[in-house]
């Protein structure tokens, strides 16, 4: 099998909704927790999410923007085993409602009731620096 481009790891991330953000903690632990990309991953690299400013996850970028995103796909056809993505990057928090409009998905609504309005949203936005993945017996890794 010939590597994986950006945009061919791009399209599978796209297709896991969920995924496991790790951050810095200011004791120097590594904390992680569950983040949904809504489908929305763009062919540079970069991920978008939304979360609450009182969250560690927004401090702990705070004090350190160097983060690590994981995601596992379904199995494949007969069992195949499914992909594995681990993306080193840069995480930005992002304040601005019309940047909230512009990656906002009704599904969110469930965690924000007042969508973009919602008081102490943040969105973080996450620009990939290195990603490896696994892919059954195949494996790589694109730099940016």
């Amino acid at each position: 099998m010939t590597a994986m481009t950006l945009k061919d790891l791009a399209e599978k991330m796209r297709k896991i909704d969920f995924g496991m953000l790790t951050t810095r903690t200011k004791g120097g632990a590594l904390g992680s927790r569950p983040m949904s990309n809504n489908g929305e991953v763009e062919y540079r690299g970069d991920s978008y999410f939304f979360t609450d400013t009182s969250t560690t996850t927004v401090s702990d970028i705070e004090a350190d923007d160097n983060v690590g995103l994981t995601f596992t796909g379904t199995p494949g056809i007969l069992g195949a085993p499914p992909i594995f993505i681990a993306l080193e990057g840069k995480a930005r928090l992002i304040r601005d409602k019309a940047l909230f409009a512009e990656h906002w998905d009704k599904d969110l609504d469930v965690w924000f009731e007042d969508g973009i309005d919602t008081p102490g949203l943040v969105m973080i936005h996450v620009r990939a620096e290195r990603i490896h993945y696994w892919d059954g017996k195949d494996d790589g890794e694109v730099i940016l």
